[in-house]
């Protein structure tokens, strides 16, 4: 007797559990519950993610930040193209996070999996999972791969991009050494919007006069998808003064655009059909919000973000934050010095509302300088606020650097750009 009530128990239990395995199948994995939960959780230390941590502590010390980056050093954007020029090495735009460390910031160097905004969880590599009360993401800009026909992730050890700081900057360097005087460095830059708008331009700059030092027959091609690009006349002018006959600008119009690549028969084929060939070839493709936004949901139809303009709360989730180049920032370009100023006003508005306070509305600036040469700076500054029709440039607050000026204030701004770069990074990693 005992033994058939056991059996038949065993069997009732295994229907049991065969329709929890078909339920279970039906809904989905099951998702693990946070192994501990903080306050914030700052996804991405860059210029936005690194700066919002620092002050997330410095307006409410009590609060327990978590900043998830997964890598131990940050090589910044700025100042990369000056190691291209061989005015700098890597390790001047290289920074450890051991400054948010000492002020309290947990620092955590895992790769990110997902981020859940319904369950208010991120999930890491190591397979750990984190709640949080609120989120920041900062998570940059990815290459938007086969954008361009054949530019795939392959294609990019071939013909870097060098638009992320780091081993890219470093590739691009060593094709720059290896060219042989008389070849072509080609740079195929983006239509808007983009990180860092004038940063393609700075490059052909800097490379020119790398080139001017070191391989005096050669040139610089610019295969531009626009037909107007960020502080054109104070580039050209540039140009004209320093590096006669070394940069050719071709805009869209006039066949500039690049529709596809071949990395193995080095060419760059345009919207007309052209071909164009060279030794360092530099494509920097289109490219939209970092992968984690993506995938949690809160891009828009073009990959970017959508923000509320005052506290940076994700349109598609209230408790997620985004700041820097992934997020729709209105009028504000995507510049470090913009992610930097959002850090500081998304921290702030944080800190509002886990209090229980209302919204600051911001203020933001952003001056970005780009390095011609060595001595030789122009500029473009505005400063932004809040408005119920998003963040718009305040008339009269900025403007560019003057046309024909002379050489000393060229100087001035050269070393206005080097006291901007330790300043800011003083501010993020100090």
């Amino acid at each position: 007797m005992s033994g058939g009530m056991g059996n038949a128990l065993s069997r009732r239990a295994v229907g049991r559990l065969g329709a929890t395995a078909i339920a279970a199948a039906t809904i989905g994995p099951v998702r693990a519950a946070p192994s501990r939960t903080v306050d914030v959780v700052v996804v991405g230390g860059g210029f936005g993610g690194a700066t919002a941590a620092r002050y997330l502590k410095q307006f409410a010390p009590g609060l327990s930040v978590v900043v998830v980056e997964q890598n131990k050093v940050f090589h910044t954007c700025p100042f990369s193209n000056l190691v291209l020029g061989g005015l700098r090495r890597m390790s001047d735009i290289a920074h450890g996070y051991a400054g948010l460390a000492a002020r309290g910031v947990e620092v955590v160097h895992q790769r990110v999996l997902s981020l859940d905004p319904e369950r208010r969880t991120v999930r890491l590599a190591d397979d750990s999972v984190i709640g949080f009360r609120k989120a920041i993401l900062s998570p940059g800009v990815d290459m938007r791969w086969n954008a361009l026909s054949g530019y795939d992730e392959a294609a990019a050890q071939a013909m870097p991009h060098a638009w992320k700081a780091g081993p890219q900057t470093a590739l691009l360097r060593q094709q720059l050494q290896a060219m042989a005087d008389g070849d072509t460095v080609i740079i195929a830059p983006p239509d808007n919007p983009f990180r860092c708008p004038p940063g393609p331009y700075e490059r052909a700059s800097l490379i020119a006069h790398w080139l001017q030092q070191n391989r005096p027959r050669s040139k610089v091609l610019i295969l531009d998808a626009k037909d107007r690009f960020s502080k054109q006349g104070l580039f050209t002018q540039a140009w004209a003064a320093l590096y006669p006959g070394l940069i050719e600008h071709v805009p869209a119009a006039d066949d500039g655009r690049i529709v596809a690549v071949d990395a193995v028969g080095r060419w760059l084929e345009t919207a007309f059909g052209d071909r164009h060939s060279a030794a360092v070839i530099n494509v920097i493709p289109p490219q939209w919000a970092g992968a984690i936004a993506r995938d949690a949901g809160l891009v828009n139809a073009d990959g970017w973000c959508p923000v509320g303009p005052t506290t940076f709360a994700s349109d598609m989730a209230a408790d997620v934050h985004v700041i820097g180049d992934a997020a729709v920032a209105g009028q504000m370009p995507k510049s470090g010095f913009s992610a930097n100023s959002q850090g500081k006003v998304a921290a702030a508005n944080i800190v509002q509302a886990l209090a229980g306070r209302d919204p600051i509305a911001g203020s933001f600036a952003n001056t970005c300088y780009s390095l011609v040469g060595p001595g030789y700076g122009i500029s473009v500054a505005k400063v932004y606020r809040s408005t119920a029709d998003g963040i718009v440039g305040i008339d009269g607050s900025g403007g560019l650097s003057p046309m024909d000026a002379n050489a000393d204030v060229r100087a001035h701004e050269a070393a206005f750009a080097e006291g901007w770069y330790a300043s800011i990074t003083a501010d993020m990693f100090g």
